[in-house]
């Protein structure tokens, strides 16, 4: 594993969801909120000061990106960094693994009863 990502592992449930949610697209704050309802299916809800501590925390250790869009709707937009982007597929991994040993655990359980 990349020693520049270990510092950033295991990503808070708010941190997993923040990155999940700026890896299709760069998002302003409500959009990141909406994307993380829409990618959760209503179960994890974050509030705009959980977003905001989580986005500068992540935009200090250089996982996130934020810019100011042109045009008509200028706003404040955030995108995953290179960076970002190896952090979430660590952490993707990370949970991959976790889930497999878990599966792998449960059917022992079943067979057992």
């Amino acid at each position: 594993m990349d020693d520049e990502v270990k510092p950033f592992l295991p990503l808070s449930t708010a941190e997993l969801y923040i990155l999940l949610a700026l890896a299709g697209e760069p998002r302003h704050g409500y959009g990141i909120i909406q994307e993380i309802r829409r990618q959760s299916g209503g179960e994890y809800r974050i509030g705009p000061g959980t977003l905001y501590d989580n986005l500068q925390k992540l935009m200090e250790n250089g996982a996130v990106r934020e810019f100011l869009s042109r045009g008509k709707d200028a706003r404040r937009r955030y995108e995953l960094t290179e960076l970002g982007q190896r952090v979430l597929a660590a952490d993707t991994e990370r949970l991959r693994l976790i889930v497999r040993q878990a599966s792998v655990r449960l059917r022992a359980l079943e067979v057992r009863r």
